[in-house]
This record gives structure tokens, C-alpha cells and sequence, in this order.
């Protein structure tokens, strides 16, 4: 599932005449394709590194005020952009548990960069590939892909 850009998700508020992300027609249309397939965790997975470091937590912030219109109920969101070896047993039971009372978009930093995030992603229920527009190389998604799984990936999800 290949969508056109989104806008930036971004934290801080819009000027009044641009509607927040999760209002925004691509982002509720990019959540409903989400739901033709079932998943309780969706792992966000930057194409590589070269963005913000809260890249993929901007977008699944964004993403879970959009489930939660569309549900009215929870979406929650586990950061895992600066999670250490050492707290990723603790943080998969936690992401486990959460899914009990809603699904759980897990923000994961570049595989490049943390050694964490391929082992997070295999164990989510199926992730999505962001890619920065203008700002990740080709190259370097596609090792995260085939590091991560191809079969994994329910689709990609391109921002300016």
C-alpha cells in the first residue's frame, strides 16, 4: 500500500487555516486502509536515518488521534526511538499488555541506528515503511527491508 505524501505530522500547533494531521483527508484515508487487515501492534519503520529523531513518533502520535476518531477508543503509542538492548524484554511485555484495551503503533528509530529496532519490528504484528521524502536514500530502505522482512511490511507511507 503505497499512499501520496502526507504532510508533516509534526508537534506543534497549525496555523488556523491548516487542519491538524489527523484531520487531514491522507492520514484518515491511510488509517482506513490500515484496518483491512487485522493487527493488535503496527511497527512505524524509518526508511532509514537522516530525519528528526522523533520522526516516526510525530507520525504515530498523529496516527493514533486518527484511530481514535475513527474507533472511539485507545491507540496507543510506544516510543521506542532511544530504546536500549537492555530494556527490550521489559518494553515487549509492556507493548503486549497495552493491547489488551487498544492497538499499539510502535515508533522505532532507523535500524541503522539502534540495534533494537529489526528484532522490535519482526515481533510486531506488521509494520509500515515512512520514508522522509528528499531525505532517504533508496539504498538504505531497501536493506531495511530485506533486514527486517519484506512479508512484514503491509505498506509504505511517504511525508514531505
Amino acid at each position: 500500500m503505497n499512499i501520496p505524501a502526507l504532510p508533516p505530522a509534526g508537534g506543534s500547533t497549525p496555523p488556523q487555516s491548516e487542519k491538524p494531521p489527523w484531520r487531514s483527508p491522507e492520514y484518515q484515508r491511510f488509517w482506513l486502509s490500515l484496518q483491512t487487515r487485522q493487527w493488535r501492534t503496527l511497527a512505524l519503520v524509518p526508511a532509514s536515518d537522516g530525519q528528526a529523531d522523533d520522526f516516526t513518533l510525530q507520525i504515530a502520535m498523529a496516527l493514533a488521534r486518527t484511530g481514535m476518531t475513527h474507533l472511539g477508543a485507545q491507540v496507543h503509542v510506544a516510543d521506542a526511538t532511544t530504546l536500549t538492548l537492555a530494556a527490550t524484554n521489559q518494553f515487549t511485555a509492556q507493548v503486549r499488555a497495552s493491547t489488551d484495551s487498544g492497538p499499539v503503533l510502535i515508533a522505532l528509530a532507523a535500524r541503522s541506528s539502534n540495534p533494537v529496532t529489526t528484532p522490535i519490528a519482526q515481533v510486531a504484528d506488521c509494520a509500515i515503511l515512512c520514508v522522509k521524502l528528499g531525505e532517504m536514500k533508496m539504498s538504505e530502505a531497501k536493506r531495511t527491508v530485506e533486514e527486517i522482512g519484506a512479508a512484514q511490511f503491509i505498506g509504505s507511507l511517504a511525508v514531505r
